[in-house]
């Protein structure tokens, strides 16, 4: 025992250095993507020299990048699960179920590393469309996933040695039971599908990070079906984040931790409550107003959350508003913000359904603004009177204020004049976002330094790792949904339904459906499964597609933040350092508000249909 505790710390320094190289290489793999992609856009309209291989390259590095990105998200236990039932656990049982939990995820990232690094070798010598070797793709994977299993096999054997062994012991006897039963009594076992479904929503309550669980699911299809290769579930997972729209989503998240980063956050809140904030309910107007504003320049919603409630939350305790009150304005503020662009989840749900992303950016904003002017509405009329200062707090410069304002305005003018004149693609234009924030950070504002800079990199890196890998594993059940003709399945039912009982019925089920998927699953993969299952069905029904996307993205953000699993609320209120308790009446309230801003939305088309026809998408 006296050699324990040295030998512990000696494996913490390695799995420190080990962190450190993974968070290296992914925020590195992350600005070589941007570099070649802002590289390629210039070449290509001054000097009308398009690069061949800059998408295929592009598209690689982004698979390195979120790979190494989510294993260093899991070596930091980020990776988001639903932990509401496993709190109510007895303690005991509790830490059996949480050593199951680091066994499967230790047991997938292996199985991910190993078919990736297999697929990869059994790719040699093929090349891409451009021609460059196509196993630098599935490589890169690999060894990021393999960065994953030694961190989760980290985490599983920092726990007590009784507690390992009772997981594992817990783990041998499910196998065992259904080995068991399929050799006595074959012809009475469940189904491979069922098995997948009822495997994936046992594991997710139990407190598995999502995309594990998901992943968990196709696993368990693969391995009870016994005849798809293993190299077939790696090869959907790259598949599943493998494309040039979807790099939009980490540069558009490290646009918002940069501008955290170069003081553009705090000027621009600052100048909004001096604006508003002396008005009744004036700090929950400013709140509004900040995630409106904000949700025009990063994609992330979670790093809006924090950009705006780090600044808020704490003025809302020295105004002796309740705590709990502001972070559940700040969730329904984030839900209103699904729609505005550049929203990553509408991005995704582009990606997924093959529909226009700039079509999607517009079709979202007259959603948005109805929403956000009932909660400003709200505000106003039950809020209270604004409480003064401290006379000793400082107070910047209005001419710093106004310079804050008007570098986030631009990038806000940037992003749409980018969509709009057909100069470049999202990808491509968040990339010249990043470059923007950069140089206000960096040259004008003087506060972005190389370390923060650095320090924003690995933060993007990190969490577009965390969303990405998601979409990968989500990626990869879609996959198996697809082989078992689920979509056609899904798509006669709510036709029938449909065709019984009217279009309003198809509506009011979808919206049920993303609401509650919305609140088990993180945002990406609700879509990622519902969407292509639903859209086609809306198209047939003669819905308008962008107006029904824009209802999808907008139910799945009210079950994202609907308690007592929504995700975004408890991140939500992690950044508010509230406890989930003192938040859930009120954001029932706001919730209940959206909703029926959401129906209003639903049942009158031209609120989503208006600006994307006079567009012209």
């Amino acid at each position: 025992m006296l050699g324990a505790a040295p030998t512990q710390r000696g494996g913490d320094r390695i799995i420190a250095a080990l962190l450190l190289l993974s968070d290296a290489t992914a925020a590195i793999l992350l600005a070589a993507d941007l570099l070649v992609v802002c590289g390629s856009v210039l070449l290509r309209f001054l000097f009308n020299a398009p690069v061949e291989w800059a998408d295929d390259v592009a598209r690689g590095l982004m698979v390195g990048s979120s790979f190494f990105g989510a294993a260093s998200a899991l070596a930091r236990s980020e990776n988001l699960g639903v932990a509401f039932f496993v709190d109510m656990l007895p303690a005991g049982i509790r830490r059996t179920v949480d050593a199951v939990g680091a066994l499967l995820t230790s047991i997938i990232a292996g199985y991910v590393a190993f078919n990736a690094i297999k697929l990869g070798w059994l790719t040699t010598g093929q090349t891409s469309g451009s021609g460059l070797p196509l196993e630098l793709t599935f490589y890169p994977m690999g060894v990021g996933a393999l960065f994953m299993t030694v961190f989760a096999g980290h985490l599983l054997l920092r726990r007590s040695f009784r507690d390992t062994l009772a997981g594992a012991v817990a783990t041998g006897l499910v196998v065992g039971a259904y080995l068991a039963w399929d050799g006595l009594a074959p012809a009475s076992v469940p189904s491979s599908g069922t098995l997948m479904l009822a495997g994936f929503f046992v594991t997710l309550f139990g407190g598995l990070p999502i995309g594990f669980a998901l992943a968990l699911a196709a696993l368990t299809f693969i391995w009870v079906e016994g005849t798809l290769p293993g190299v077939i579930f790696a090869q959907q997972m790259a598949r599943g984040i493998d494309n040039f729209v979807l790099l939009a989503i980490p540069f558009f998240i490290l646009v918002g931790y940069l501008m955290e980063a170069n003081g553009m956050s705090v000027r621009l809140i600052e100048l909004l409550q001096r604006a508003v904030g002396h008005m009744r309910g004036g700090l929950n107007v400013v709140m509004v107003t900040s995630m409106v504003l904000f949700s025009g320049i990063s994609g992330s919603k979670m790093a809006d959350v924090a950009a705006v409630g780090s600044v808020l939350i704490p003025a809302a305790r020295r105004s002796r508003q309740n705590p709990g009150s502001a972070v559940a304005l700040l969730a329904a503020s984030a839900v209103m913000a699904e729609t505005i662009p550049p929203c990553i989840n509408l991005i995704i749900l582009g990606f997924v359904a093959n529909l226009s992303i700039g079509g999607l950016f517009v079709a979202g904003l007259l959603p948005a603004g109805l929403m956000a002017l009932a909660l400003i509405a709200v505000s106003v009329i039950f809020g209270k009177s604004r409480v003064s200062r401290v006379e000793a707090e400082p107070r910047p410069p209005m001419s710093g204020l106004w310079s804050g304002a008007i570098a986030s305005f631009g990038l806000i003018f940037m992003i749409f004049a980018g969509f709009k004149s057909g100069f470049a693609t999202a990808t491509e234009i968040s990339a010249f976002a990043v470059l923007y924030a950069i140089v206000i950070g960096s040259l004008v504002f003087r506060e972005l330094s190389p370390r923060t800079a650095a320090h924003s990199f690995v933060q993007a890196a990190t969490r577009s790792g965390l969303v990405l890998f998601i979409v990968a594993a989500a990626q990869s059940v879609a996959f198996i949904l697809t082989l078992q003709q689920v979509p056609h399945a899904v798509g006669e039912t709510m036709l029938s339904l449909s065709g019984t009982h009217g279009t309003w019925m198809f509506m009011l089920l979808s919206i049920a459906v993303l609401i509650v998927m919305g609140s088990v699953l993180e945002g990406a993969a609700a879509l990622i499964i519902f969407g292509p299952l639903l859209l086609p069905v809306a198209v047939r029904l003669g819905v308008d597609p962008l107006h029904f996307g824009v209802v999808l993205v907008i139910a799945m953000g009210i079950g994202l933040f609907a308690p007592p699993l929504g995700l975004g609320l408890y991140g939500a209120c992690l950044i508010g350092n509230v406890p989930i308790e003192q938040t859930v009446k009120p954001i029932i309230g706001y919730l209940g508000l959206l909703l029926l801003c959401l129906l209003v939305i639903a049942f009158v088309p031209a609120i989503s249909t208006a600006l994307p026809r006079a567009f012209g998408y």
